[in-house]
């Protein structure tokens, strides 16, 4: 089939789209939260295609049963939003107008990331000293921010490591509590490599950092480069590290501060909340996930620093045909950029400030429902405070079982199984953890559909799952 003749079609082709995205979404607070799919058997390269439509309707067919509700009010795995209706209409929009947002010169496109980006920082409260652009997700800001920073590490050490490489530096050490598993990928990635992260003591019983054992440690250092890691949001408990704290130590011995908000930086939209990113104006460099709390679909991440012109040496793209201007891809791996701005540009303008503010309220406060319910339990317990938006939890033991040392196997067993009984189930996803050593369940609040009437059904589908 040629593909030009898709072409007279194409509107009735977006709504076979549009008829099988709301035959998907209409009924999503039925859809079992996850699934174990069956795959059917590869299908080869058609010789001749069956065009837009009809590509559409075998899909349909063949893959859209295995789909999870992964989007729902009871997918509380990971930490993963849904799409507000004004992100999911960005979205396709973005992908309609496809543009690149490369460069400045042939479309307002870029104007468009520039602004959002503005609005992201009023909505945490980060002052305009810090510039920012959309990666592909957290993942990819941590790395984009760890990059910077090693430019700015080997640049007090002598060396321009973008321009000649890695080979003369001594190791530069990358400090934290509980550093999320991302800032590990990105180290190797970076040729830092994995053991450059070093473990600091967490204040008893927290997730946090302690700062005493923090500061030992940079003494140690005497003047030394160092990349500190502070955790706004911990993924297994929701916890934050003292920025203050940290900001302070960073200052007084010239280290880096890195938060990772990936979703903690949102509780700047709830006032009851936002207490614990003070001190968040002395970070050198801030990760944050659109696909978050800010619900919008995948592909969503971004990055701030205060030290731009570390980050452009890093991904500065020279070439004759891409000019010389200030463009956003000097600040990211890409030099092809989706344009990943539209959706929440849209999400934001389309319900502001105050639509933020209520979610993550909303939010909170169902984690904290749910973490009342589970100290009521007679079948599970709290493994930590609910800090935030994420429930930290496990099976709870008969008396005098910690004393006799059950077997960590036993107790991963006996986890799995209320995790795969929750997959039939249906009714609600959850993701496995492991705490102070012993096998958990986490649950994590961020989608916008989640509301009330969602917390009695989990709480119905977590005792079921004992049986």
């Amino acid at each position: 089939m040629d593909i030009r003749d898709d072409r007279p079609h194409l509107s009735n082709i977006l709504a076979t789209a549009l008829n099988a995205a709301d035959e998907f979404l209409e009924p999503l607070d039925q859809r079992p939260a996850a699934l174990r799919p069956s795959s059917p058997e590869p299908m080869a390269l058609p010789e001749e295609g069956c065009g837009g439509r009809g590509a559409i309707e075998l899909f349909r067919r063949r893959f859209e049963a295995g789909l999870s509700g992964s989007s729902g009010p009871r997918y509380l795995g990971f930490v993963t939003g849904g799409s507000t209706p004004a992100a999911l209409a960005g979205d396709w929009l973005a992908a309609a107008y496809d543009q690149n947002l490369s460069n400045d010169g042939d479309s307002i496109a870029t104007t468009v990331e520039r602004e959002t980006i503005q609005l992201l920082r009023s909505l945490f409260g980060l002052g305009d000293d810090f510039e920012g652009v959309f990666v592909s997700g957290a993942t990819q800001a941590n790395t984009v921010a760890l990059a910077t920073a090693r430019q700015w590490a080997a640049e007090r050490l002598g060396v321009d490591v973008a321009q000649d490489g890695l080979w003369t530096l001594p190791s530069i050490p990358v400090l934290g509590g509980t550093p999320h598993a991302s800032i590990l990928k990105a180290v190797s990635i970076l040729g830092m490599g994995r053991g450059c992260v070093e473990h600091m003591a967490c204040l008893p019983g927290r997730q946090a950092v302690d700062p005493q054992a923090l500061a030992a440690r940079l003494e140690a250092l005497d003047g030394a480069p160092a990349i500190v890691i502070a955790s706004a949001g911990e993924v297994n408990t929701g916890d934050f590290d003292d920025l203050v704290a940290l900001g302070e130590l960073c200052r007084r011995h010239g280290a880096w501060l890195h938060v990772d908000g990936a979703f903690g930086l949102f509780a700047a939209c709830d006032p009851d909340k936002a207490d614990l990113l003070r001190g968040l104006d002395a970070a050198d460099s801030v990760a944050t996930d659109g696909h978050k709390w800010l619900n919008v679909p995948y592909d969503s991440g971004i990055v701030f620093t205060r030290h731009l012109e570390h980050q452009e040496a890093v991904f500065k793209a020279v070439a004759a045909y891409l000019g010389a201007g200030p463009d956003l891809l000097h600040r990211t791996p890409e030099n092809s950029r989706r344009f990943r701005a539209l959706p929440a540009w849209m999400t934001l303008m389309a319900y502001g400030r105050s639509g933020y503010r209520e979610l993550v309220s909303r939010c909170c406060r169902l984690a904290s429902r749910l973490g009342d319910g589970i100290t009521a339990s007679e079948h599970y317990e709290l493994l930590a405070p609910v800090h935030l938006d994420i429930v930290c939890f496990a099976l709870r033991e008969a008396d005098g079982e910690g004393e006799r040392d059950v077997e960590r196997r036993d107790r991963v067993i006996r986890r799995d199984r209320v995790i795969n009984r929750l997959l039939d189930d249906g009714r609600v996803y959850l993701t496995p953890t492991v705490f102070d050593g012993r096998p958990g369940l986490r649950a994590a609040f961020v989608n916008w559909r989640t509301g009330d009437e969602d917390i009695e059904v989990i709480l119905e589908a977590l005792d079921a799952a004992v049986g």
